[in-house]
């Protein structure tokens, strides 16, 4: 799993009941690994978008989409934010 962070958090009850599908699991990310997280690329900061789907560098315009509850952290993958 080359350039992937596999991510071990405890899941919670009350949110999985609002937004489970057919036996799946899904969960916000961890404050704690987002707090550690910065962008690849300039190694700034990086912030959880409004969608909740991307992590967000406003330095580099670029947002790392979440997969299946995992950050995809690869520069060659990330979306321009510019217009």
């Amino acid at each position: 799993m080359h350039g992937y962070v596999h991510v071990h958090v405890h899941v919670q009850n009350r949110y999985n009941q609002n937004h489970s599908k057919k036996g799946e699991q899904y969960m916000p990310l961890n404050r704690e690994l987002l707090d550690i997280l910065a962008c690849p690329k300039c190694k700034g900061n990086i912030y959880l978008n409004d969608a909740k789907d991307g992590l967000v560098c406003d330095t580099c315009k670029l947002l790392y989409e979440i997969r299946d509850d995992i950050p995809i952290m690869l520069i060659e993958e990330a979306k321009s934010l510019e217009t």
